[in-house]
C-alpha cells in the first residue's frame, strides 16, 4: 500500500492528473483549512477515547444508543471543522462544486411523477447528473415522496440515517462474535476516519444503513432470517448496485463457517430472491433494470473512468480504501486474515473480486463505505481489550489531521 501511494502521488506530480485523480489513491486535494469548530472536534474525540472502556460494560441497548449518539455527533463535530456548519449541506448545494452531480438536480426527472420515471428511468440515465445516473431509483423516489428538497433536509438525512452504521454493526457482530468483540466492532466503526470523514455529507452513508440491514439477517444460520435478509438485499439493490457484494460477503462467510454447500445455498437464495423482486418491481412499474444497468455503464464508461487506469486502481482502490478506514483497522484486519479469520477472509475475497473486476476504480473511500463496517467486524477480532484506547487515539488523530489538512469534497 506504501509502494501505491508513492507512485501514484510520483506520476501525478510528473503527468498532472494522469490516474485520473489530482493525489492518487486518495480523493481530494490538499486544502489546511479549519474553524473553530475544530476544537469541540478535538474534544469530542478525546472524551469518546477517554469513555470507550467504559462503554463496554454498560447495558446492550444502553451500549447501541451511546455509539449512535457517538457516531452522530463526532460527524457533525468533525463535518463542521473546515467551513463551519454550512460544511454539513455544502456538498448537496446545485451552484456548489459537486452539487451539479448530487441528487438534488435529479429531482427534475420526477416531474411528471413516479410511474412516468420508473418506466422510463433507463432512458432518463444519461441524462441525470452522475451520482444518480450511477444508481438506481430509490433514492430519489424516496426524496420525492418526504420532500427532502433542499441541501439541508438530503443533509439531515444522510448524518441522522447514516449515524446507524455504528449500532448495526453492533447488532450485526452479535451475530458472528461475542459481544465484547461485536462492542469493539461497533466502536471501531464509530471512530474510522472515512466512516466519519464520508458519513456526514454524502448518500453512502445510507446506503451502508442498507447493507448492514440486509448483512444483519444474512449472516444468521436460520433459514428464515436468510429469507428475511435476502427480501432486504433485493430492496437495497433498488438504491445501489453495489450493495448486491453484500450478498457476496454473505455467502462466503457461510462457505467458510459451515461449508461449501451451505454457502451455495445462501448465494442461490439471494440470486433468486432478487430476480423475484426485480421481475416483480418491473412487473409493477415498468421499470427496467437491465436496461438500467446497461445505460449505468455507458454513463460509467465515458466518464472519469475512462481516464483511470486499470493496472493503477486494481492495488489503488483497496489501498486508498483501507488506508482512509484507519491505519490500526487496515492493520488489524490484515492480522485476522492471516491468523484465518473467516469474517476477514470473506470481507478480504469480497475487496479483492470488487478490484479486479474494475467496477469501481477511485472514491472508494465513499463508495466502498458499506463495506466498512464488515472490515471493522474482522479487525475486532484482532484487538486486544487493553489496547482499545491507543487504537481509537490513532483513528482520532487520523480523522481529525485529514479533515484539517484535506479538502474531501464529500
Amino acid at each position: 500500500m506504501t509502494a501505491t501511494v508513492a507512485v501514484g502521488l510520483w506520476l501525478a506530480r510528473r503527468d498532472g492528473q494522469g490516474l485520473g485523480l489530482p493525489f492518487p489513491p486518495f480523493v481530494g486535494r490538499w486544502d489546511p483549512h479549519a474553524t473553530l469548530w475544530a476544537f469541540a472536534a478535538a474534544a469530542l474525540l478525546a472524551l469518546t477515547v477517554w469513555a470507550a472502556p467504559r462503554l463496554l460494560a454498560i447495558p446492550s441497548l444502553a451500549f447501541a444508543v451511546a455509539v449512535y449518539v457517538v457516531t452522530l455527533a463526532l460527524r457533525l463535530a468533525l463535518g463542521a471543522t473546515s467551513d463551519g456548519t454550512a460544511g454539513w449541506s455544502r456538498v448537496f448545494d446545485p451552484e456548489g462544486f459537486e452539487g451539479p452531480n448530487e441528487y438534488l438536480l435529479a429531482l427534475a426527472a420526477l416531474r411528471y411523477g413516479p410511474g412516468f420515471f420508473l418506466d422510463r428511468f433507463a432512458e432518463l440515465v444519461p441524462a441525470l447528473p452522475v451520482h444518480a445516473a450511477g444508481h438506481p431509483p430509490g433514492l430519489l423516489l424516496v426524496m420525492d415522496a418526504f420532500g427532502i428538497t433542499t441541501p439541508g433536509r438530503l443533509a439531515a438525512v444522510c448524518v441522522a440515517g447514516g449515524a446507524l452504521i455504528a449500532p448495526l454493526a453492533y447488532s450485526l457482530g452479535r451475530q458472528l462474535l461475542d459481544d465484547r468483540c461485536a462492542r469493539l466492532a461497533a466502536l471501531l466503526t464509530a471512530t474510522a476516519p472515512s466512516v466519519l470523514l464520508f458519513g456526514a455529507t454524502s448518500a453512502d452513508a445510507l446506503y451502508a444503513v442498507l447493507g448492514l440491514l440486509a448483512a444483519w439477517p444474512l449472516a444468521s444460520r436460520r433459514l428464515p432470517a436468510r429469507i428475511a435478509g435476502a427480501l432486504l438485499l433485493a430492496a437495497a439493490s433498488l438504491f445501489a448496485w453495489s450493495l448486491l457484494a453484500v450478498g457476496a460477503w454473505a455467502a462466503l462467510l457461510a462457505w467458510r463457517r459451515t461449508g461449501l454447500k451451505d454457502g451455495l445455498a445462501l448465494g442461490l437464495l439471494c440470486a433468486v430472491v432478487l430476480l423475484a423482486v426485480h421481475a416483480a418491481f418491473a412487473a409493477l412499474t415498468g421499470f427496467d433494470p437491465i436496461g438500467t444497468l446497461r445505460a449505468t455503464q455507458q454513463v460509467y464508461r465515458f466518464g472519469i473512468a475512462s481516464e483511470r487506469p486499470y493496472w493503477f486502481w486494481l492495488p489503488g482502490s483497496p489501498a486508498a480504501f483501507l488506508l482512509m478506514l484507519g491505519l490500526p483497522i487496515a492493520w488489524l484486519s490484515l492480522r485476522a486474515l492471516a491468523a484465518g479469520d473467516d469474517a476477514a477472509v470473506a470481507i478480504v475475497a469480497v475487496i479483492a473480486i470488487a478490484a479486479v473486476t474494475g467496477l469501481t476504480k477511485a472514491e472508494v473511500e465513499r463508495i466502498w463505505l458499506f463495506l466498512a463496517p464488515l472490515v471493522c467486524l474482522a479487525a475486532a477480532s484482532a484487538l486486544e481489550e487493553r489496547r482499545l484506547r491507543p487504537v481509537l487515539a490513532l483513528l482520532a488523530a487520523q480523522a481529525l489531521a485529514w479533515e484539517l489538512v484535506w479538502n474531501t469534497v464529500w
